[in-house]
C-alpha cells in the first residue's frame, strides 16, 4: 500500500473515476475502511449537526435486494464496502439538546454556556421557516460528506462509485429504514477496479477552469 505522503495529491483526483466495474475478489483492508470510516466521522455539517447516518452494507442477500433497487448496477454486489447515505426526516428539539450535551461533554463546559448557540439552531432550523425544507438541508449536509469520502478514498487509492440511480424507498424497506428517523438519499460503493473496465482508461472530461472559476 503507498502511503498518502508519497502520492501526488492532484493526480489522485485525476485517477479517480467512477468505478463501473469492481473487483469483486479484492478488499480494502482493515487500515483503508478504519481511515475512510474517519472521513465520514470527521465531516463537516452547519451548525455541526451531522444529520446523518451512514449504513455500511456487509450482507449479501441485502446486497442482492438492494442491487434490484438500484437500477441493476453490478457495483452494489461486486465491491468490497457499500455505503448507504441516509439523513434525518425532522430536526426535533431532543436531537439540537442530543448535540448540546455532547458539546457539553466532549469540551468540558457547562451546558448552560451553550444556551446561546442552542437557540439559534431551534429558531433558525426546527421552529423558524426553514424547518419546512429540513430535509432538504440535511441531503446537502450528507453530500458534503459524501464528497469527503470520495476525496480521502482517491488520495488512499482505493476506489468508489457515487449512486444516486437508486429507488430511495426500496432501499428503506429493504433496509427497515421506513418508521426510523432516518431515509436513503444516495449510496457509495468502495473497492478496486478490475481490469475489464473500459471506462478507467477513458480521459476525464470537465469544463476548463477559467469557465467554472472567476475572481472578483
Amino acid at each position: 500500500m503507498t502511503l498518502p505522503s508519497e502520492i501526488n495529491f492532484t493526480h489522485q483526483l485525476n485517477w479517480r473515476y467512477a468505478c463501473k466495474a469492481f473487483d469483486p475478489n479484492q478488499k480494502l483492508t482493515p487500515e483503508q475502511w478504519a481511515i475512510l470510516a474517519e472521513s465520514l466521522h470527521l465531516s463537516p455539517s452547519s451548525y455541526g449537526l451531522q444529520p446523518w447516518k451512514f449504513w455500511v452494507v456487509q450482507n449479501t442477500e441485502l446486497r442482492r435486494e438492494l442491487r434490484m433497487a438500484s437500477w441493476n448496477q453490478g457495483q452494489v454486489e461486486d465491491c468490497s464496502h457499500f455505503v448507504v447515505f441516509t439523513t434525518l426526516k425532522t430536526l426535533s428539539e431532543d436531537y439540537v439538546n442530543h448535540y448540546m450535551q455532547r458539546i457539553a461533554d466532549v469540551r468540558n463546559v457547562e451546558l448552560s454556556t451553550l444556551e446561546g448557540y442552542r437557540q439559534a439552531i431551534m429558531g433558525g432550523l426546527v421552529n423558524g421557516d426553514r424547518s419546512h425544507t429540513i430535509q432538504h438541508w440535511a441531503q446537502r449536509q450528507s453530500y458534503i460528506a459524501m464528497g469527503s469520502l470520495l476525496t480521502t478514498a482517491a488520495y488512499l487509492q482505493v476506489d468508489t462509485c457515487p449512486l444516486e440511480g437508486i429507488s430511495a424507498p426500496e432501499y428503506d424497506r429493504i433496509l427497515g429504514l421506513e418508521t426510523s428517523d432516518y431515509t436513503t438519499i444516495a449510496a457509495v460503493a468502495l473497492g478496486f477496479r478490475s481490469a475489464n473496465d473500459k471506462y478507467q482508461h477513458a480521459p476525464k472530461v470537465r469544463f476548463d477552469i477559467n469557465d467554472i472559476i472567476e475572481y472578483r
